[in-house]
C-alpha cells in the first residue's frame, strides 16, 4: 500500500530534480499551512490531498491566486477547488508557449496583491473576507487581465462534466432524440 501511495504521488514531482514528496510530506504540509491549497516548488495540491497538480510555466502562488480569483469570479460552494484549478490550468499551459501572456499574468496577480496590500492584508490570498475579494476585483474589473480571466473561466469551468453534474445539465441529448421528446421542460430549479 505504501509503494503505491508514493507510486500515485510522483505526478507532483517537480522538473528541478527535487526528490519526490512522499504522501506523508503532503499531509504535513497541508495541516502546517492550514488553507485550502498547498503550494510546492512546481505543483499545487489540495489540503485534503485528493488532487495535485504540476506546473509548466506559472509559479505555485501565481496559480493559487489565480484559482482563488476563478472561485471568487464564478463562486459556487458545492464545488472544490480542484474543478477550479482545471479550469485554470489551460492558463498555465499557454504561459509556458507564450511569455507575454505570462507576464500578463505575473502582472494582474502583482495588482490583485498590491490591492490587497492596501487594504491591509499580506496578499490576495491572506484576504479572508469574500466581500473584500471581490472589492479588489471589482477594481480591476475593466483591465485585460481581469477580461482574460472571465473570459477563460467560462469555457474552462462550465466545460467540465463535474461542473454539469453539479448544476443539473444533463450534457448533449442530439445523440439520446434531442430535447423535445425527451423532458424539456422538466428543469426543477426555476
Amino acid at each position: 500500500m505504501k509503494a503505491e501511495n508514493e507510486q500515485a504521488l510522483n505526478f507532483i514531482k517537480p522538473h528541478t530534480g527535487l526528490a519526490k514528496m512522499t504522501r506523508r510530506e503532503l499531509l504535513k504540509r497541508s495541516a502546517a499551512i492550514g488553507g485550502s491549497l498547498i503550494v510546492g516548488t512546481g505543483f499545487i495540491a489540495g489540503s485534503s490531498a485528493s488532487w495535485a497538480m504540476e506546473l509548466k510555466s506559472l509559479s505555485p502562488d501565481t496559480m493559487a491566486t489565480l484559482v482563488q480569483m476563478a472561485r471568487d469570479i464564478y463562486p459556487h460552494d458545492s464545488m472544490g477547488d480542484e474543478i477550479y484549478a482545471a479550469a485554470v490550468k489551460g492558463h498555465d499551459d499557454k504561459a509556458a508557449e507564450d511569455a507575454d501572456f505570462k507576464a500578463m499574468l505575473e502582472a494582474g496577480v502583482e495588482s490583485l496583491n498590491a490591492a490587497a496590500k492596501q487594504m491591509g492584508h499580506a496578499s490576495y490570498l491572506d484576504t479572508g473576507w469574500e466581500a473584500e475579494r471581490t472589492e479588489i476585483l471589482k477594481s480591476i474589473e475593466s483591465d485585460t487581465f481581469f477580461q482574460t480571466m472571465r473570459g477563460g473561466l467560462v469555457v474552462g469551468l462550465y466545460n467540465q462534466e463535474a461542473v454539469w453534474a453539479a448544476l443539473g445539465y444533463e450534457g448533449s441529448s442530439y445523440e439520446k432524440g434531442g430535447y423535445l421528446n425527451r423532458g424539456f421542460d422538466d428543469i426543477k430549479w426555476l
